[in-house]
């Protein structure tokens, strides 16, 4: 994500924290946040892929992800 919209999103909360933001900032605000956490858990199952497990017997094998309930 770019820094520019990370930076928007900070001066977001601290305008929501001293004054307050209109509808369209609230959207804005909830739109940011959205692409942020999916930025997030994209790199972070981006990561989890790239592990692997070595066994005592020294067999190496890749993380594999829980079944959803």
């Amino acid at each position: 994500m770019e820094k520019k919209k990370i930076d928007r999103i900070n001066e977001l909360y601290k305008k929501n924290k001293i004054e307050g933001l209109t509808d369209e900032e609230k959207i804005e605000q909830s739109l940011l946040r959205e692409e942020y956490l999916n930025a997030v858990r994209k790199n972070f199952k981006s990561t989890m892929n790239t592990i692997k497990l070595k066994d005592e017997k020294g067999n190496i094998t890749p993380l594999k992800p829980k079944n959803k309930r």
